[in-house]
């Protein structure tokens, strides 16, 4: 256990019941929530790779397009 995480579970220990238990929940719902987004962000990279062949492919065919930022919020 790193030292920061140990000092946050020392101060936890002082809390309430109800508290701990929420810090608990809480923490336990980010590592459950990172776990998902790691799931599928392993499982994305086939699609990943061929939208960067694809786009690789129309630049260097002169079909892309620079992008402008002040756009993005008009798509």
């Amino acid at each position: 256990m790193t030292k920061i995480l140990e000092q946050a579970v020392k101060r936890a220990q002082s809390l309430p019941d109800s508290e701990q238990d929420a810090i608990g929940s809480l923490i336990i719902e980010e590592l459950e929530d990172e776990a998902k987004w790691e799931k599928k962000f392993l499982s994305s990279q086939k699609a990943l790779e061929k939208l960067a062949a694809e786009a690789m492919k129309e630049d260097r065919k002169g079909e892309a397009k620079d992008l402008n930022p002040d756009l993005l919020s008009q798509l």
